[in-house]
């Protein structure tokens, strides 16, 4: 009887003493964590884990997987952030909200992207239900080591991410910052066609169309010299044959062309040659986007917005003369689901989300850059809810950042954070 009183006094004393002393130590006691040894990093440690998660959350003998994850300990008394990553991480960075509020980081890479993959893919598992029940594990496990405040963030499709999360476990998290996030509003996102119709000048709109009909007009010169470049850059055309992915590429153009920031001064008049034409159009659209390894790269993403994330299509009104793979009238839609599966859009997610959004999402803060095509779809702002939106003039997709913003908007960023996370912000 000693002796199992005495083994039950040191699993408690080590289990109290969790967040306490040495974080690998504490890395060790984590079920269902595998961790690599750490490297030295700025001011912090980096660990580089797999997280055993369920295939299903709610029927464990579906089977598990392993979660790629990483995390940048820097003080027990400091406040962590959670990256929601929207695709495969390809390597481990401190967030820029991680870096202001010199915070722990975990940076969580999304279910079956990467090496975030089951041996067996079943779709039906990818959803953001069970996401945010992988994330929600997560933040479960770390909270036995950080008991501070918490915070979220993303990029893009992380961000779209992290703000499910916030409103699925409004309670896991104290302040969420997605950046450049579009939350769409239906299968097909009819605000980008405006957008598009609007954004810039009417001059610069004007040169991206005829841009647009001059590569077209151009398909027996162009066509040889893209697939010239296609076999350069190695690529296949099986899922879309050569010539409607040309086309798709056409029709990407101006998509691209804003959501990336290019400049209307480096838009060609349509007298250059061919192949001062196509060195910018490539640039903006790069065609191997709609070849075979970046549909198998963006499979899981694709299934994600036909099922339930939405995601845009290409109006072809002004260049229906000149196409020749669609036909007349056709929006043609940008997911390309995995081995052309047929899926079946549920809006359950979108309404949900947005009616949250509009009365109840309190403590976000919103990053977003006046150009970039997906700002179409942002979170609207109102008076409703208490948090905070950005929107940095001639910004895009890339350089939406808070390293760009302005004085003033820097100053609210921060008072908005020493205000929600009762802590005070040191400023270089």
């Amino acid at each position: 009887m000693r002796h199992v009183l005495y083994l039950l006094f040191v699993i408690t004393a080590v289990t109290s003493m969790r967040g306490q002393g040495d974080i690998e130590s504490d890395l060790y006691l984590l079920p269902d964590v595998i961790f690599e040894a750490a490297s030295d990093i700025a001011d912090g440690l980096e660990y580089e884990l797999k997280i055993r998660q369920p295939i299903d959350h709610g029927d464990l003998s579906k089977g598990y997987f392993y979660q790629k994850a990483y995390v940048l300990h820097r003080g027990y008394d400091r406040p962590t952030v959670m990256v929601t990553e929207g695709y495969n991480l390809r390597r481990h960075r401190p967030y820029e909200i991680t870096e202001l509020l010199e915070a722990n980081q975990i940076q969580v890479e999304h279910r079956y992207y990467g090496a975030s993959i089951p041996d067996s893919l079943d779709y039906d598992y990818l959803n953001m239900t069970q996401a945010t029940q992988d994330y929600h594990k997560i933040r479960t496990l770390f909270d036995e080591i950080y008991s501070g405040k918490w915070v979220s963030t993303g990029i893009s499709k992380g961000g779209a991410t992290t703000i499910v999360y916030k409103h699925r476990y409004p309670t896991d998290i104290d302040v969420a910052v997605p950046v450049v996030a579009p939350i769409n509003d239906e299968y097909e996102e009819d605000r980008i066609y405006k957008f598009l119709d609007t954004v810039g000048s009417d001059d610069c709109r004007q040169k991206l169309l005829a841009v647009q009909r001059e590569i077209l007009s151009r398909r027996d010169e162009v066509i040889p010299l893209l697939r010239y470049f296609t076999k350069g850059a190695k690529a296949k055309y099986d899922y879309l044959d050569f010539e409607q992915a040309f086309e798709f590429g056409v029709l990407e153009y101006p998509f691209s062309f804003w959501q990336w920031g290019a400049d209307c001064d480096d838009i060609p008049s349509t007298d250059v040659v061919t192949d001062t034409l196509l060195e910018h159009f490539l640039q903006v659209s790069d065609l191997t986007f709609f070849a075979d390894r970046a549909m198998k790269a963006y499979g899981s993403h694709y299934y994600q917005s036909a099922e339930e994330y939405g995601y845009y299509g290409y109006e072809t009104d002004d260049l229906q003369d000149l196409l020749k793979t669609f036909e007349p009238g056709e929006r043609p839609h940008a997911a390309f689901t995995p081995d052309k599966m047929a899926v079946t859009f549920d809006p359950s997610l979108l309404k949900e989300l947005n009616q949250w959004l509009a009365k109840d999402a309190h403590q976000l803060i919103y990053i977003y850059g006046a150009l970039d095509t997906w700002t179409a779809s942002a979170v609207p702002y109102n008076d409703k809810v208490d948090a905070e939106w950005f929107v940095l003039p001639g910004r895009s997709h890339a350089d939406a950042r808070i390293k760009n913003f302005s004085t003033s908007d820097k100053a609210r960023l921060v008072s908005t954070l020493e205000r929600w996370l009762d802590m005070e912000i040191e400023q270089e």
